[in-house]
């Protein structure tokens, strides 16, 4: 593995983040002169599903994508040994759920900042005809000031003319709307405002706003909504935007193009 990489230009470094069949490791390349991030993904090691379905998908997906708050991917290399690698750019700042971890529950105004970012790569997958599927805090690197989106490993091609309807379970279960949980047919890119109301309430409070360890009790408390604990300071504005996301029904949750002309996020 590091040979296959030395030999292609790239000098391997530490692991940084690994997945159920992928790792993500620090590499420093030598045609772009500094640090990339390197996912290695092992074909040998995954189920069929994984190698046949998921997988082309995402590096079909990947390709695809070039925006600002997307993690830019640069190359991709397969090895004799069915190891496939993908270059990616590196954001140093680790990511959203290890920020609050350490840091703490983010300032409204930071929050802001960083959730309207994510607004803007969500809004651009779905004109994309793309549904990530799979957003949590983990999935929302820093790079300074800049939230940058990764990990389309579950993510969908929308049909162009028809309704997406799917039953797929993906992604985590904390941020899994109420429809995925249930199996029943739902709007992916729904799915996704739902993961991203997850997300701004983890920046917010540092703490997930529904317990997943017992998924039928987690089912109840999310038809019954979501509460701000009392001790922080939010404002009106920013709990509506929450309510909207975090809505049980998926016909009444907003798409991404309202949740941007959200008040919250409109007026500054």
């Amino acid at each position: 593995m590091e040979e296959f990489l030395f030999s292609n230009g790239y000098q391997l470094g530490k692991t940084i983040g690994e997945g159920t069949y992928s790792k993500v490791k620090e590499a420093f390349s030598k045609k772009h002169q500094q640090k990339v991030a390197v996912k290695i993904i092992d074909k040998m090691g995954g189920p069929e599903e994984f190698i046949q379905r998921f997988l082309p998908r995402e590096l079909q997906i990947v390709r695809r994508l070039d925006h600002k708050n997307i993690i830019r991917v640069y190359e991709m290399l397969e090895s004799a040994d069915g190891k496939i690698y993908l270059v990616m750019e590196l954001a140093e700042d680790g990511d959203v759920f290890d920020c609050v971890l350490h840091g703490g529950p983010l300032p409204e105004s930071r929050a802001k900042v960083l959730f309207r970012q994510l607004v803007d790569a969500i809004r651009y997958c779905h004109s994309c005809g793309v549904a990530h599927r799979d957003l949590k805090c983990e999935n929302a690197l820093l790079q300074g000031f800049n939230l940058k989106l990764t990990d389309f490993g579950f993510a969908k091609l929308l049909p162009k003319n028809r309704k997406e309807l799917s039953q797929t379970f993906c992604g985590s279960t904390a941020y899994a709307a109420p429809e995925v949980l249930q199996g029943v047919p739902h709007d992916s890119r729904k799915g996704d405002i739902w993961s991203m109301g997850v997300i701004l309430y983890v920046m917010l409070c540092a703490s997930l706003p529904f317990d997943d360890t017992n998924i039928p009790k987690m089912l109840c408390h999310q038809q019954k909504g979501v509460s701000i604990p009392g001790h922080l300071e939010i404002s009106d504005e920013c709990q509506d935007l929450l309510k909207s996301l975090l809505e049980p029904d998926m016909i009444l949750r907003p798409s991404i193009e309202e949740v941007g002309w959200h008040p919250w996020l409109a007026n500054s």
